[in-house]
């Protein structure tokens, strides 16, 4: 049986129904985790959960530790995550309430966020033309559908700064590219998650149509978090259908995304770099 792993955005601090819990505090090479991780079972699969803002939300998007979430993820030997994130639609047809899994990402973050694990002496260029896992989305596509719930089986997320949301004129620039929906935090993890070799999908809840939509109100918090909390009981179920299924998945496409990734020859390779990335990279250097 495999680990699960969940990180949960606004709205979603816990994970319900689980049994025999407990809690990890988590100091990683790279920093403290957002949080304290939440360990039980589901269905006789181990999940492991992490809200990545903090269980009081008292951390920006800006200010996530990504590489310690993930780093910590891997630590505790969890093989693929589902992460749980608020949007904005830039789709007529992508509705408030609806669920959306991206098999695509656009950053717009302009690298102000750490989204690598190698960047301290050892060098790789991981694949990510495709930065989902097929595995999981069909699983999650599939779950969301058994529940007569609304969900879109692909589309692309433009990841934004934050945490202040889009002007019109950036909301409408980002509508003529083409992009389905707008979040602050979910590209650094697909990134970090492949590269540690931890199958990745999102499942994105829509809260609002951004600020583009002449009928729809500006974006407020107190909408999104209206909208994020009638809709966060069906994320849970989505999560209770869907945990066992992947639990019971055999392989994982990002298995072994690092093996003709890693540039660096190993005799070149700092100490202290192969130090803080063993976890990761330690196979590949026996």
């Amino acid at each position: 049986m495999a680990k699960v792993g969940v990180i949960g955005g606004s709205g979603l601090y816990n994970i319900e129904g689980l049994e025999k819990t407990d809690s990890v505090v988590m100091g990683t090479p790279f920093g403290q985790t957002s949080d304290k991780f939440q360990l039980g079972t589901l269905e006789g699969i181990e999940v492991v959960f992490l809200p990545r803002h903090g269980r009081w939300h008292t951390i920006s998007p800006s200010r996530i530790n990504f590489k310690a979430n993930i780093f910590g993820m891997k630590k505790l030997g969890v093989e693929a995550i589902i992460s749980v994130s608020a949007c904005g639609s830039l789709k007529e047809e992508l509705r408030p309430m609806d669920f959306v899994i991206p098999d695509q990402f656009v950053d717009r973050t302009h690298q102000a966020r750490q989204s690598t694990f190698f960047d301290n002496g050892i060098v790789a260029h991981v694949a990510f033309a495709d930065p989902v896992s097929p595995e999981l989305t069909k699983i999650l596509y599939e779950c969301a559908t058994e529940l007569k719930l609304r969900v879109h089986p692909k589309g692309t997320y433009i990841n934004m700064e934050g945490p202040q949301f889009s002007t019109k004129a950036e909301s409408n620039l980002y509508r003529s590219w083409g992009m389905d929906i707008i979040g602050m935090t979910n590209m650094v993890e697909a990134k970090l998650a492949r590269e540690a070799e931890i199958s990745y999908a999102t499942l994105a809840a829509v809260t609002d149509y951004d600020c583009w939509h002449e009928s729809h109100e500006s974006v407020t918090v107190d909408m999104i978090i209206a909208n994020l909390n009638r809709n966060v009981e069906n994320a849970k179920a989505i999560l209770k259908k869907t945990i066992p299924r992947i639990g019971r998945l055999t392989q994982f496409s990002a298995a072994n995304a690092l093996q003709h990734a890693i540039i660096t020859a190993k005799d070149h390779m700092p100490e202290e770099a192969k130090k803080d990335l063993q976890l990761i990279v330690g196979k590949y250097l026996k």
